[in-house]
């Protein structure tokens, strides 16, 4: 039994799976947080709320590294932890600077902090060589101005430094261009409360379908788990619509992508991580869209446990205590697996989400989620506006990505003005 300290965690898909991860270890944590009140809300669903399994919860400046580090010594002194771990983009450079701090294992903070910041990831892995996108880093507007008559439209506008798709837009005129960054400028802090990097990130809209790489890499060895197939849309924001593993890719397809994604990994120095590498598959090739040093979101890895029997939130428990985590796969009797995302389209309040008794019933149904009554409904702009979820298995090949997008079709969520 290991004790781990889990920094500022439990946000998305996350939230059951490292608690899970956890538990099924046989270990036990604790929990350090700098506002208690952003996790006092309801348990995930099925679930006991993740801090009623905490050891200990602690109460830290984890936006402040100059202030964290030093109570984290001394908590260390007194509670003695084996590893850090954390499942929010926004602390990973924290947990990795703390756990070499105090020693332990992990992936190194320089290479966490690159493979963060979206505009650090596109120098290192254009200056290492691998295939991505035309791009610009822009102090503000006005240099986007000029940088996107160099590149030429159409073009994405991506923050440097937030995660779900916040903010990122396609833009094809200047117009366009001037309000995604007055939009972007409007929202200086993350959800969070950290300052953001005002920087403005304008990439070459790439063409083509998009996959992620799902790795491991322990000890210096780099594991390929596997590759997933993603929907994406609505436009001009990129919001996921839905996912499929293992991907219906053609072998040559299949290690472009696992080739780039390993190449993209090697390159920002990521070692003892799990990792997410997108990768669209254009027509000149392979081209990185981003490197997520943490397990998938968007129940991802889910996916690939239905499949693979590999569990990747696990995995992420054993790198950060230095441990090979087991990436055996097993026969689960499961060929694929897809969920489709529940999107809304305009803004009201969720009266109901008709249909979801029937979709629960319906054969090969692995999960289906929906929001409560009540919940004011924004028309989707990111991956945080979801209504709900549908996830179906496929036990005799790759059909499972059809079967979802059926039983979607059946949920009618319905919205009366706000």
């Amino acid at each position: 039994m290991a004790h781990l300290l889990v920094v500022e965690s439990w946000v998305g898909s996350m939230s059951r799976l490292l608690p899970r991860a956890l538990g099924e270890g046989g270990h036990h944590f604790t929990f350090l947080t700098r506002d208690l009140q952003h996790y006092l809300r309801a348990a995930p669903e099925g679930t006991d709320h993740p801090l009623l399994t905490a050891r200990n919860v602690v109460t830290a400046p984890t936006n402040d590294l100059g202030a964290l580090l030093p109570q984290v010594e001394r908590l260390h002194e007194a509670l003695r932890f084996d590893g850090v771990v954390t499942s929010c983009d926004y602390y990973l450079p924290t947990a990795a600077r703390i756990a070499g701090l105090l020693g332990l294992p992990g992936p190194s903070a320089e290479a966490m902090e690159k493979a963060c910041r979206k505009d650090a990831t596109r120098r290192v892995l254009g200056a290492a060589g691998v295939p991505g996108p035309r791009f610009a880093v822009c102090a503000d507007g006005a240099e986007a101005a000029v940088a996107a008559h160099d590149l030429g439209y159409p073009l994405v506008v991506k923050p440097v430094d937030l995660c779900a798709g916040m903010f990122v837009r396609r833009v094809d005129d200047e117009d366009q261009l001037a309000e995604a960054c007055a939009a972007l400028a409007a929202f200086p802090y993350n959800a969070r409360g950290q300052r953001r990097t005002p920087h403005v990130l304008l990439e070459e809209y790439l063409r083509g379908p998009e996959v992620s790489v799902e790795t491991v890499t322990c000890k210096g060895v780099a594991h390929v788990v596997g590759v997933t197939d993603k929907s994406v849309g609505g436009a001009p924001a990129f919001v996921e619509t839905g996912h499929m593993f293992p991907a219906a890719l053609s072998p040559d397809d299949l290690a472009a992508a696992t080739g780039t994604a390993l190449s993209a990994g090697a390159a920002l120095g990521l070692d003892d991580v799990v990792a997410h590498t997108e990768i669209k598959l254009t027509e000149d090739g392979p081209r990185v869209v981003e490197v997520n040093p943490r397990p998938a979101g968007n129940r991802i890895t889910e996916l690939v446990r239905h499949v693979t029997g590999i569990d990747l939130a696990a995995a992420c428990v054993d790198v950060a205590l230095g441990r090979e985590p087991d990436l055996r796969p097993r026969d689960t009797g499961t060929r694929s697996a897809a969920i489709g995302f529940l999107v809304p389209g305009r803004a009201g309040t969720l009266a109901s989400v008709e249909g979801a008794d029937r979709v629960r019933d319906a054969d090969g149904v692995l999960e289906v989620q929906t929001a409560e009554p009540g919940r004011t409904v924004e028309a989707a702009d990111s991956n945080n506006a979801y209504l709900g979820h549908v996830m179906a298995g496929d036990a005799t090949g790759l059909g499972a990505r059809d079967r979802v997008e059926t039983l979607l079709a059946e949920l009618r969520p319905r919205l009366v003005r706000s």
